[in-house]
C-alpha cells in the first residue's frame, strides 16, 4: 500500500453553518464516492477555509459522514486579494494501491476555476 493525497475544493454559497456544512459533506461524499474509498482507507484529512467561512468548521460535517475515528483538522487559508471567495479545501491522506495517475481529485460549484487542469 502507498500513501497518497487526494485534493478537493467547494465554494459555499454564503457564510451561513448549514450550507457550509452541505457544502463540505457533498465534497466529501464526491471524493469517497470517486475514489471508492472507506473511511478506513482515510489517514487524515486536513480542511482549510477561506477567511470569508467561519461560521462553521468543515471537519464537522465529515465526521457526521462517520469519519469518527479519523484524524481531522481545519485551518485558515492565507487571505490573497484575488483569491476565489468562501471556499473550503480538503487534502486527504489515504493507503491505496492504485497509483497516482488514477486518484481523482474533485473540484465543485465555483471551485473548479481553481483547477481546470485537474477538475472533473
Amino acid at each position: 500500500m502507498a500513501v497518497r493525497a487526494i485534493r478537493g475544493a467547494v465554494q459555499v454559497d454564503a457564510d451561513e453553518r448549514d450550507l457550509v456544512l452541505e457544502a463540505t459533506a457533498e465534497l466529501v461524499s464526491e471524493v469517497v464516492r470517486r475514489n471508492e474509498l472507506t473511511t478506513d482507507d482515510v489517514i487524515s484529512v486536513l480542511f482549510t477555509a477561506t477567511p470569508d467561512l467561519t461560521s462553521e468548521f468543515p471537519a464537522l460535517a465529515a465526521r457526521k459522514l462517520g469519519f469518527t475515528d479519523v484524524p481531522l483538522i481545519c485551518a485558515s487559508e492565507i487571505s490573497v486579494p484575488h483569491a476565489l471567495p468562501r471556499v473550503v479545501r480538503l487534502m486527504a491522506h489515504i493507503e491505496t494501491d492504485r497509483p497516482r495517475a488514477e486518484l481523482q481529485h474533485v473540484y465543485l460549484r465555483g471551485a473548479q476555476a481553481l483547477r481546470l487542469d485537474i477538475a472533473q
